[in-house]
């Protein structure tokens, strides 16, 4: 075929394809490359009318080869962008991409309205696919651009914008390079803005504040801009309160956080972050139960906060709230989700101080969970103190043999650990071992003097050891005087020094005094305020007496606190005042119904009211629990014949002197 000829051909083939008759067009096209396959126009012609005949691969296959004879052609590209662009194509992303990469290139020094629209393209792809550097960067090349054709500030303001609203997604992935060309959309935007300030601006500035705050290692750059905006907009608090949270999570109180948080609560009192910031500032001024109000407060307020929520934990600990300290780690722990980064440390110190807390409440189910929470610590193994607390949690379940595995392992390697001497000391305390355990808690005192626990294990020590050392002034008075000096929410400390107070030195009122205050801090140790209650009637201070039992029945649930019930129950039957008795005798028992003791004071109670049949089902029933309550069963017989049940009377008299011939009272019924 003639040059001639084949000009003819492809000339017939485009007319075809004017006339949409695509298969003759594919016919002439065929017929020229049956003389040369080296022609581009004609496989640029049949790409076009293949793709138009629903023939996907011979399009692809055609334009590819008329790329391959001539790479800086534009038609064979933009035929293949339009065919990977058709909806039935998939997994073709990543060439399509590759065809606007191209495109943008054949472009460059051209149509720029046509460069600019596959520019838009290329990054609407990369967007779906989530490749946000390659978004970031092919934007910014737009805006290059746009930059050098002299555009105006309005415009690019807004492209800054779009490149801000394309990349917000991106901060999951923590990608450095991403993070920053963000960071810098933002700092652009804010610059090109109209109107400063306004609204939009003022906008822009929150969202620029907030992206920060997801980057940990911008911690200059987030300072910077909360105090530009607030130069900019001073009646704002969004800047002093992501300041404020940006410190509290930084872990460190400087005098700068410090001011932070009294100039947004001076500018909002009830802002969350500066509640919380001022609740951290109580717990380091060892105002205890003030943190807690405040931390709990602004809680309320600002959830999100695991710092927050670890620092309301550790006030909590300090004032042996263990239950709700455990319930405030887990808020941490929960808001922390799965960390990285300094976040990671959060979530280690969450999970030691839950340990911790699980091991002060004592029990075996505690102690397998903290050791699940110990277990959870990233590079636990080579930590002693953690190694140390797992020591103490098997103590509380009762495995002995490894917890002194870990004992003798830690004083192998950590000589100088306090808390290797520590678990030791609990070893040898648990097991009984006193004279051992003496040694090992003055070692963790020598290494760590200012541990309220350990002085208070010594003097527990010292109370059990002997009576020479329970009646030492210098022993066991000496160590709870320390541990409650070194930690005054220790009740365990007040209630030994009441215990001292009352059986050795016999100074019931100083006693009574330790006893009420280690009440006070622990509504649960029923021992200290029984002993409380008991020595202000021996002391004839029966207000007192009665105002301890009156606040612990007010705050009681039904079946709780019966030791309470009882007293006052007694002390109303004591004074004449039965119904009152009966009362409180009634709520002890729902406490523990087989206290036959109380059965007893119950019937007693009914007698003085005079209700008869009731007093004797009660003195029955304290009988029943307790055959050999005599008075109970006399009572009954005495009951039976007031009532003129006189032969159940006198088969109880009997069954009396059968037990106890000379029961006077039996006999005399």
């Amino acid at each position: 075929m003639a040059n001639k000829e084949v000009k003819a051909a492809l000339k017939s083939a485009r007319d075809a394809i004017r006339n949409k008759e695509y298969k003759e067009a594919l016919k002439h096209c065929k017929a020229v490359l049956k003389q040369d396959k080296n022609i581009y126009n004609s496989w640029l012609f049949i790409g076009l009318a293949a793709a138009e005949l629903e023939q996907p691969d011979q399009a692809k296959g055609a334009y590819k080869k008329a790329i391959e004879l001539e790479p800086n052609q534009l038609l064979a590209w933009q035929g293949l962008a339009n065919l990977y662009e058709k909806p039935n194509q998939t997994d073709v992303k990543g060439d399509l991409a590759d065809v606007y990469q191209k495109l943008l290139e054949l472009y460059e020094s051209g149509d720029k309205q046509k460069w600019c629209d596959v520019c838009n393209k290329l990054v609407e792809l990369y967007h779906q696919e989530k490749k946000y550097l390659e978004v970031a960067e092919t934007w910014q090349k737009l805006i290059r651009r746009k930059q050098e054709e002299g555009a105006e500030k309005t415009e690019l303001h807004q492209l800054w914008k779009k490149m801000i609203q394309l990349l917000k997604d991106s901060t999951r992935n923590q990608d450095n390079k991403t993070g920053q060309l963000l960071l810098t959309a933002f700092e652009h935007a804010l610059d090109s803005a109209d109107t400063v300030p306004g609204e939009d601006h003022q906008n822009l500035y929150k969202d620029f504040i907030q992206c920060l705050s997801k980057f940990p290692h911008e911690a200059a750059r987030l300072e910077k801009a909360c105090h530009d905006m607030l130069a900019l907009y001073p009646t704002m608090s969004y800047p002093l309160e992501v300041l404020c949270l940006h410190f509290v999570h930084s872990g460190i109180l400087s005098e700068k956080a410090l001011h932070c948080f009294s100039r947004l609560l001076e500018m909002d009192a009830s802002s969350g972050p500066g509640i919380i910031g001022f609740g951290i500032k109580c717990l380091k001024e060892k105002k205890y139960k003030e943190a807690v109000k405040s931390l709990t407060e602004g809680l309320q307020k600002t959830n999100q906060c695991p710092a927050a929520w670890h620092y309301l934990a550790e006030a909590q600990m300090k004032i042996h709230e263990h239950r709700n300290a455990v319930l405030s780690c887990n808020q941490a722990l929960e808001a922390l989700g799965t960390p990285e980064g300094p976040n990671l440390r959060w979530k280690n110190l969450a999970l030691q101080l839950k340990a911790e807390t699980l091991i002060k409440i004592a029990d075996a189910d505690a102690a397998e969970e903290a050791i699940k929470a110990l277990e959870q610590i990233v590079d636990a193994s080579s930590d002693p103190v953690v190694s140390a607390l797992r020591g103490q949690a098997y103590i509380n379940k009762g495995l002995m043999d490894q917890a002194s595995k870990i004992s003798q392992e830690l004083l192998l390697s950590h000589p100088d650990l306090a808390e290797a001497h520590a678990l030791e000391g609990f070893i040898h305390y648990s097991q009984k071992n006193y004279e051992q355990a003496e040694k090992s808690f003055l070692n963790a005192i020598e290494r760590k003097a200012e541990t309220a626990e350990y002085h208070q294990y010594l003097g527990l020590t010292y109370w059990f050891m002997s009576d020479e050392t329970k009646k030492d002034k210098g022993k066991a008075l000496t160590q709870f005087l320390k541990a409650a000096k070194l930690d005054s929410y220790l009740g365990s400390a007040f209630c030994y020094l009441g215990n001292y107070y009352r059986d050795i030195a016999g100074d019931k009122s100083r006693a009574r005094g330790c006893y009420k205050k280690a009440f006070e801090l622990d509504e649960t140790d029923e021992e200290s305020g029984t002993a409380a209650v008991n020595l202000s009637v021996e002391l004839g201070d029966m207000d007192t007496a009665l105002s301890i039992l009156n606040e612990v029945t007010e705050k009681a649930r039904p079946g709780t606190a019966k030791w309470a019930w009882l007293h006052r129950g007694l002390y109303y039957l004591r004074i004449g005042q039965p119904s009152q008795a009966v009362a409180d005798l009634q709520a002890a028992l729902r406490a523990d119904p087989k206290d036959s003791n109380c059965w007893e004071s119950l019937g007693e109670a009914y007698l003085n009211r005079g209700s008869y049949s009731t007093a004797l089902k009660s003195f029955r029933k304290a009988s029943e629990l307790n055959p050999g309550l005599v008075y109970s069963i006399y009572r009954a017989a005495a009951l039976e014949q007031i009532l003129g049940k006189y032969e159940s009377a006198i088969t109880t008299y009997q069954q009396i002197l059968k037990k106890t011939e000379n029961y006077v009272p039996a006999l005399k019924g």
